[in-house]
């Protein structure tokens, strides 16, 4: 699940876009009204996507993309004369007014992307124990079942999907049946 945090100047703007969201499914984790609450609210978090505003009483969003974790995206929603699309890196903009559907759907595909890159570093951050173990499972497959070096990869991923273990554990598995 992500973590989702709605920020804005006026409280009751920010519990509008709050409900807007938790009708639609989305578990809306804080309401902020300053800068200040938004780093606290999402300094500890793994991931996750801030819906705000341009300006707090304390920051302006530049500045606060710069101090959120590198983890956390931002969907800013203003006019258009606030944003002139070359602001920095992890802001998603949305014009007022806005659709429903417009912000919903913008925020499934946020959290789809984090999801996708969350896979891609899981998967890159097997340590070499592991690495070595699945070489080894691929090594001894290839050797007694006549198999490529792809063709041992893919047994072992299929593996490891239809188990629902993960790749060291599916590894280790080949390694201790034959």
């Amino acid at each position: 699940m992500t973590n989702i945090a709605v920020a804005f100047p006026t409280l009751d703007d920010g519990k509008k876009i709050k409900n807007i969201l938790s009708r639609s499914g989305f578990p809306v984790i804080a309401v902020c009204t300053t800068a200040s609450q938004v780093l606290s609210t999402c300094s500890d978090w793994d991931g996750g996507i801030l819906v705000s505003g341009y300006r707090f009483a304390d920051m302006m969003y530049e500045d606060l993309r710069e101090c959120l974790p590198s983890t956390v995206e931002m969907l800013m929603l203003s006019s258009p004369a606030h944003f002139d699309g070359s602001g920095p890196e992890g802001i998603v903009y949305l014009a007022m007014p806005l659709k429903v559907q417009e912000l919903v759907g913008t925020l499934q595909m946020m959290i789809h992307a984090q999801a996708r890159r969350g896979l891609r570093e899981r998967s890159k951050g097997r340590s070499q124990k592991d690495q070595a173990l699945i070489a080894q499972a691929k090594a001894l497959l290839m050797e007694r079942n006549s198999m490529t070096e792809a063709e041992a990869h893919r047994y072992i991923q299929k593996c490891s999907m239809d188990s629902g273990t993960n790749m060291a554990e599916t590894a280790q598995m080949v390694m201790s049946l034959m």
